[in-house]
């Protein structure tokens, strides 16, 4: 059974001016799903892990998350229209990373809080739910002491086995808000050449354990989505963060 309660500080997008309106609130709708369990090794939340759905519509999604056979959750999930369901509390372990790793660190799923999105990965995402997600944000990142570059992609985690969110998410667009790292240019040589470009990568927080191509790749759908062609100095825009960040 779906049950609902008010989420303090989300505030529900409206179609038009709300000028002397008191905005509303959000409810974050609870569907708790059986995919879950404690985080492992005392281990809290220091990531957060952006995902599309890649399914029709947010319905069957939900109830893939919620699917015991399926073995798949994350923490919230918020559809087109902008609506947040929670499936797992934030300090419980949800399984929504899988494989990969991030600063060096795996077992990503007791490290980050997972949020999935509506989306094919085939189309921009909605502005109501941008608007949302930017909210929800805004609060995990405060009740986590979580910085704008523990903000990251599927694909950023598992590079060349994962592609989401995809190339139509607006990174830029959370990274003028804070809500996530911004790319800056560093000074090398121009041009940079693999192994420097694979050195900057891991400081980043990126793992060098993939080929060189898998890994431009990522980083290029994560920076620079319309990038193509061999490497590049504009390639070298990552943000200046310590691997040890996340540790």
């Amino acid at each position: 059974m779906v049950t609902a309660m008010p989420a303090a500080g989300i505030l529900r997008p409206t179609a038009g001016p709300c000028k002397g309106k008191t905005p509303r609130v959000t409810e974050i709708i609870k569907h708790l799903s059986p995919n879950q369990g404690p985080r492992r090794d005392g281990l809290r939340p220091s990531l957060v892990v952006i995902h599309y759905t890649a399914m029709q519509n947010a319905a069957d999604a939900l109830a893939r998350l919620c699917d015991p056979a399926a073995e798949v959750s994350a923490h919230y999930l918020i559809s087109g229209q902008g609506d947040i369901i929670q499936m797992v509390e934030e300090d419980q372990r949800a399984w929504h990373a899988g494989h990969g790793e991030w600063a060096g660190q795996d077992d990503i799923n007791s490290r980050s809080i997972g949020i999935e999105l509506d989306n094919k990965g085939t189309h921009p995402f909605s502005e109501p739910q941008m608007s949302a997600l930017e909210r929800l944000l805004r609060g995990i990142m405060d009740r986590w002491d979580i910085q704008p570059e523990g903000v990251i992609g599927h694909s950023d985690m598992a590079p060349g086995r994962k592609t989401d969110p995809g190339s139509h998410f607006d990174w830029a667009r959370l990274a003028k808000q804070g809500l996530a790292g911004a790319g800056k240019a560093r000074e090398l040589p121009n041009p940079p050449c693999p192994e420097t470009f694979t050195e900057h990568a891991k400081n980043a927080g990126f793992t060098a354990d993939v080929p060189f191509e898998t890994l431009l790749a990522a980083t290029r759908l994560r920076f620079a989505p319309w990038r193509s062609g061999p490497l590049c100095a504009q390639d070298m825009a990552f943000w200046h963060a310590p691997a040890s960040k996340w540790k």
